[in-house]
């Protein structure tokens, strides 16, 4: 499926605002020729190629207008190519420090699901949190096939639906770096309303496009990509979490933590250049280095309005 051939107008994903009413943010820099195994693949070396993007006048999302059909998205993910394993597990670490103090609040063990699994390493993390059933959902089987033997059975291969889960089942749903690769967020949301149990909880990882690095590189950032549909920032996160019914809503900014050869992957610089100063850090050890950086990400917590029954802790 060519994906330029499937893109469809829509409106603003977070707030439903007219896209007639929003403001030009980027004009389209999509190039057919330059699509391959890793475009859908998680991180990547910037393409730097995006779709025409708009910014809401109402909530401040930046937008895919036209954007590629759900169908060819999903295509795309299916068919990506897989080689972060190690950075997954390093993403997975910082998630599961910034998520656990929220953890404290829930107190429902029940069932967990993360959208956007990827290898699942996430939910090895939420097993260590005593959580009685760990259910992954993701697109990509190059992922799901570098999957541990040990998170292997929780994944299911496909993209989330709605259907495929018993209203108030859950007790926890995350979505880290994923939300901006979905034609219809606002939809995800109101979906993980209905299908957390009272008291549950949603967590999402986004990136902050008014985040510091983020504007100082502006056009060379690296979340400029044609697999996001939407970006986010502070206001945006916090609208669309509100507007779904969602309470005690926070959105903060964080550190990840990377190896330096991978921050050096995602620097703005050609090839011919950053290729040389990767292999020379590796060779001296530097490379391996783990280095902390607030990068424009940022972590959203919101809980389903009503507190579970002590007998419902478990569920």
């Amino acid at each position: 499926m060519t994906l330029s051939a499937t893109l469809e107008a829509r409106d603003c994903p977070t707030c439903g605002a007219p896209a007639a009413e929003a403001a030009p943010w980027l004009e389209q820099s999509f190039d057919p020729t330059r699509v391959g195994k890793t475009s859908f693949a998680s991180r990547k070396d910037p393409e730097l190629m995006s779709w025409r993007l708009l910014r809401c006048a109402k909530c401040a999302t930046v937008f895919a207008s036209p954007a590629p059909s759900a169908g060819a998205l999903a295509e795309g993910y299916h068919e990506a190519a897989y080689d972060s394993a190690l950075e997954a597990r390093q993403a997975a670490a910082t998630y599961h420090r910034e998520i656990s103090p929220h953890l404290a609040d829930l107190r429902l063990r029940g069932a967990a699901l993360e959208i956007g699994t990827g290898t699942g390493v996430f939910l090895e993390f939420l097993q260590e949190d005593g959580f009685a059933t760990l259910i992954g959902v993701e697109p990509s089987t190059a992922a799901i096939a570098a999957a541990s033997p040990v998170a292997r059975p929780w994944i299911r291969t496909g993209v989330f639906q709605e259907s495929d889960f018993a209203p108030g089942s859950l007790s926890l749903l995350t979505c880290f770096m994923t939300l901006e690769h979905v034609r219809e967020p606002r939809a995800l949301v109101a979906a993980a309303s209905r299908l957390l149990a009272p008291g549950g909880m949603i967590a999402l990882v986004t990136h902050d496009y008014q985040g510091t690095v983020n504007r100082a590189l502006g056009k060379r950032s690296p979340i400029i990509d044609i697999e996001h549909m939407q970006l986010f920032c502070r206001q945006a996160m916090s609208e669309i979490l509100a507007g779904n019914g969602f309470e005690r809503v926070r959105v903060r900014a964080f550190s990840n933590r990377y190896h330096l050869a991978y921050w050096m992957r995602l620097l703005p610089l050609p090839a011919g250049v950053k290729r040389p100063l990767i292999t020379a850090a590796n060779a001296t050890g530097l490379g391996a280095v783990e280095v902390a950086m607030n990068v424009g990400n940022i972590m959203s917590i919101g809980f389903r309005p009503g507190l579970p029954a002590d007998g419902d802790a478990r569920k």
